[in-house]
């Protein structure tokens, strides 16, 4: 296929088949194309570039400004990142909630940025941002950029900027950098100057102190011009493979000598909102072709100790594929590149950058395609839409890999459940910067967030669950959809009203605890009443085991889903009327006897989130 075809049909799927096979959502948002072309001098871990920026004003308003990211000014002594860090490092968290010391700074960060030397450092300055011609007004706030513009652009309208940038590549430490523990040379994210978020709810302008991102949708072609001995790997497409080699090249393809020192490698990453590369002369590569799925590349540094190991990634990844692809979407892009760099595992579109060659972190990185890099979501608003459910889909997907007969979200519970009880715990819609501490920041976005699809599919049935989210993927990929977007699919899928999970569990931190309460005999039948005790309520579960094995299942609606679930087994159900969440109690019938009860269970498939287990069964002894 020609780059001219690919490049329609790349789009196609970003634009046709919503339109013509999903009902669209009524939601403007900007566009950009990138034309960025860099020149690295790997003798100082400095760049020289230039942007040609086309941005596309799709809003209602007229924008008097705009503002950039200027990430790596966060490595300097005295950043706000810096001083962040070692602010949070004050704080003791008890074990063995927190790091080993017991402190609740970032273990990667910790105070290293208040002691980097200048050429340590990392910055970015743009000298001028031109638009007809015209230089335009510059503000710098350490890692936002201020762009007061000399004529307003328009609703509707594009306007083409010019923009004349330098940087220095930092001492890795956070994401990006240079020369990390494992010997990366270059691990390039966040390091251009990249346009600000523009939405329904205006400027995104957030300054960087280690969280996560959001961007505007766009293209980008980008020319990396570096030593000739380095290999660049990126998360994209490389449109000169046969000229630069290094394994790109079609096969039998020989390839011509660098004339001069240097050799130019151009990319090109189409409908993302990021683009990330690496470089290193040792790197190698791998390939696993994957039947109606990307080509999936690795790139790691050469140490043939580790080879097996990044085999097997390989492998596990190439079997993952279908099992991704039919449970969360289709993958829409030609290729996926895992390369080892950076401080641990963070996802980029396209690509992911891998500490080391561990299955469960790749495959995790590589569920982000899915919750970010496709939807979008405002991840400082939203962490939870982004980790939780990205930490849900890579533990789901390990699982079926391994054939696993365990509960598969063990570890999640775990983590809330220490999460509830700490006395740290925010609303999960805390902003993703302002959390008290990082501790209460990562349960909530990973493991609460997680909980967020466990407990849907205890509400709505898992099936019902899983229908959801390949909903959710076909209409609100490529469009940043919100925690509200997501629910009204979920409603529509299920025909509940679900806004009172999301508020109870994202927008508060009331937790869930009911237990088994008095057992009576009422008029011949066998009464047995629920306690609610926590503050949020759910509906319930309530398995009757019988001392001649039998069993019967009862169903409790909680009033405020207008629904209730399909049976999700063969056990006998009984539907009750629903209960009341005003109410701290309810009592149901059983036509058995007391005397053949063997046990009372409240939820016993275990995805109630309950705080407080230990009341949720009932054994009764002979």
């Amino acid at each position: 296929m020609s780059q001219k075809l690919f490049r329609v049909f790349l789009l196609s799927i970003a634009v046709s088949q919503l339109t013509t096979v999903f009902a669209q959502p009524d939601r403007w948002q900007q566009r950009i194309k990138y034309n960025i072309n860099v020149a690295v001098d790997v003798a100082t871990n400095r760049f020289k570039g230039t942007e040609k920026l086309e941005y596309t004003n799709n809003s209602p308003d007229t924008l008097d400004k705009v503002y950039f990211h200027l990430y790596w000014n966060a490595f300097q002594p005295g950043s706000s990142m810096d001083v962040r860090s070692r602010e949070l490092g004050k704080i003791q968290i008890a074990e063995p909630l927190r790091n080993s010391d017991g402190l609740d700074w970032d273990a990667r960060v910790k105070d290293r940025i208040s002691k980097l030397t200048p050429d340590q450092i990392g910055y970015q300055r743009v000298s001028s941002i031109r638009i007809a011609g015209v230089e335009q007004q510059l503000k710098e706030h350490e890692t936002i950029l201020e762009v007061i513009l000399s004529k307003p652009i328009l609703p509707k309208s594009k306007v083409q900027m010019d923009v004349v940038f330098e940087a220095q590549v930092p001492l890795q430490i956070r994401r990006s950098g240079r020369d990390n523990a494992e010997g990366i040379r270059y691990s390039m994210s966040q390091w251009y100057p990249k346009m600000v978020e523009y939405d329904y709810q205006g400027w995104n302008a957030n300054p960087y102190i280690a969280r996560e991102f959001y961007g505007v949708w766009g293209d980008f072609d980008v020319n990396i011009t570096i030593d000739k001995s380095y290999m660049v790997t990126a998360g994209g497409d490389l449109m000169n493979a046969n000229e630069v080699g290094f394994g790109y090249q079609a096969p039998g393809t020989v390839v011509k000598p660098a004339t001069g020192n240097t050799l130019t490698w151009k990319w090109q990453a189409y409908n993302v909102h990021d683009f990330m590369w690496a470089a290193d002369p040792s790197y190698k590569m791998i390939t696993r072709a994957v039947k109606d799925g990307p080509l999936i590349r690795v790139v790691y540094k050469a140490v043939d100790s580790l080879e097996n190991r990044w085999q097997k990634m390989a492998d596990t990844a190439a079997l993952a594929y279908p099992i991704i692809a039919k449970t969360f979407g289709a993958y829409p892009y030609k290729t996926y590149t895992f390369i080892q760099g950076g401080d641990g595992g963070m996802e980029y579109p396209m690509g992911t950058l891998l500490k080391s060659a561990s299955v469960g972190t790749a495959i995790h990185e590589w569920m982000h395609s899915w919750y970010q890099m496709m939807m979008g979501s405002n991840e400082s608003l939203y962490p939870w839409m982004d980790e939780g459910f990205t930490d849900y889909a890579s533990t789901r997907v390990l699982a079926t890999l391994r054939n696993s007969k365990d509960f598969w979200y063990t570890g999640s519970y775990r983590g809330y459940f220490a999460l509830a009880k700490s006395g740290y715990e925010e609303p999960a819609s805390t902003h993703a910067d302002h959390y008290n501490t990082n501790y209460a920041y990562a349960s909530a976005s990973y493991s609460k967030g997680a909980l967020f699809l466990s407990q849907l599919g205890y509400i709505v049935s898992d099936s019902v669950r899983d229908k959801i989210l390949l909903a959710y993927y076909n209409q609100w990929r490529f469009k940043h959809p919100n925690p509200n977007d997501f629910v009204r699919v979920a409603e529509k899928q299920s025909g509940m009203e679900l806004d009172w999970f999301k508020e109870y569990w994202i927008n508060s931190t009331k937790t869930i605890d009911y237990g088994v309460g008095d057992i009576a005999v009422k008029e011949g039948k066998t009464m047995i009443t629920i306690r609610r005790i926590g503050k949020m309520p759910m509906p319930v579960d309530v398995l009757l085991t019988f001392k001649d094995g039998s069993k019967e299942l009862h169903y409790i609606p909680l009033n405020l889903m207008y629904g209730e679930k399909p049976a999700e087994d063969a056990t006998p159900r009984t539907v009750h009327e629903e209960w009341k969440w005003t109410h701290p109690e309810y009592s149901f019938a059983t036509s058995r006897g007391i005397q053949e009860i063997r046990s009372i269970e409240i939820d016993p498939s275990q995805r109630l989130a309950d705080v407080n287990r230990i009341n949720n069964k009932l054994v009764i002894p002979d």
